[in-house]
């Protein structure tokens, strides 16, 4: 399944978001380049983005704790005891594509209390809910949340230098975040090979937010699939979160700004990875409105596919990717809300 990586693509577009700073002449080149990487790719690696060395180290400390606390410490977290999809899942529970991706993580979000949906109210109201933390690690939950707030910032502008690269209102989608936006931080760790010799360590996706910034380490395993058809390889780069944009980006410019397929190949061996993505997206109830822009004329239309609906708000697909990705979640907490087979 691994590929070889061809010269042409052996590193994505890097953008420096600091260029917005640098005066009218650096912050147009930014946009330039903005502009080609999310209309052509779909990826890209940014820099400039003002998150410390110290900030980072702090997470990534935090959470090697946590993956080396005795397995009944991390079992306690079990998601499977949260309706809200939060929490511990182990080794190969998770599943994309219909078939299991053989790392573990911990699927944290903003912390805030249940809601649960009472009658005629959306079902997507389920995910909203607490967060649950390892009693031996308080630092986690305080260096998790903090992460969760510093790239929400940074994707915030992120999001509008974007948005003003191809000609759009720089802060047209600013009403569907705000205090009650719904991130979504995971912390991964591949454990190295399936002793089945599967290499599916997260199977070929596309993510159904806005944004994603990727902390990766420097192991590598990411691939994104190019113009070409194939999977290239994103060779790590220090102090740079791989970005890529989401489904919602993709349906609101109808296809001008690319969602871009992705997976995770596992390290060989018993060789572990750690990574890092953060999902920034919008109220669970937000619906989004086609963004008016200057090269509409020019969009392609959306990808569509039968099996991978879109819906116009946005809780209705984070709940049917969690119900398909999370199957022992689903069946213990919404057996109601799955589609018989």
């Amino acid at each position: 399944m691994t590929t070889h990586t061809a010269m042409s693509y052996d590193q994505l577009p890097i953008i420096d978001l600091s260029a917005a700073d640098r005066g009218p002449q650096a912050r147009a080149l930014l946009h330039a380049q903005l502009h080609s990487a999310a209309h052509d790719v779909g990826f890209f690696q940014l820099v400039g983005h003002g998150v410390t060395r110290a900030e980072t180290d702090a997470l990534l400390t935090a959470m090697r704790a946590f993956f080396a606390l005795p397995e009944a410490d991390r079992l306690a977290l079990d998601n499977v005891n949260s309706p809200h999809f939060r929490g511990y899942t182990r080794t190969g529970d998770e599943r994309t594509g219909g078939a299991r991706d053989w790392r573990d993580q911990l699927d944290i979000g903003a912390e805030r209390p249940a809601r649960i949906p009472g009658p005629g109210e959306p079902p997507y109201w389920w995910l909203q809910g607490p967060n649950q933390w390892p009693a031996a690690l308080p630092g986690l939950r305080t260096a998790a949340l903090a992460w969760i707030d510093r790239l929400s910032a940074v994707a915030h502008r992120l999001l509008r230098e974007l948005l003003t690269a191809i000609g759009a209102p720089a802060g047209f989608y600013d009403p569907v975040f705000g205090e009650h936006a719904h991130p979504h931080l995971k912390l991964v760790r591949y454990p190295g090979s399936a002793a089945d010799g599967t290499e599916q360590g997260v199977g070929a996706h596309k993510d159904y937010g806005f944004l994603t910034l990727l902390l990766q380490d420097t192991v590598g395993g990411l691939q994104v699939q190019r113009e070409d058809g194939r999977f290239h390889d994103v060779p790590p780069l220090e102090g740079a979160f791989v970005v890529n944009l989401g489904e919602l980006l993709e349906v609101a410019t109808n296809g001008y700004l690319l969602a871009t397929n992705h997976r995770v190949v596992s390290p060989p061996g018993a060789t572990e990875r750690y990574s890092v993505p953060f999902f920034y997206n919008p109220r669970l109830d937000a619906r989004i409105d086609p963004l008016p822009f200057p090269h509409a004329a020019k969009a392609p239309g959306i990808t569509t596919d039968p099996a991978n609906p879109l819906y116009a708000e946005y809780g209705y697909n984070e709940l049917k990717g969690k119900l398909r990705a999370h199957p022992l979640v689903a069946e213990r907490h919404h057996g109601n809300l799955l589609t018989p087979a």
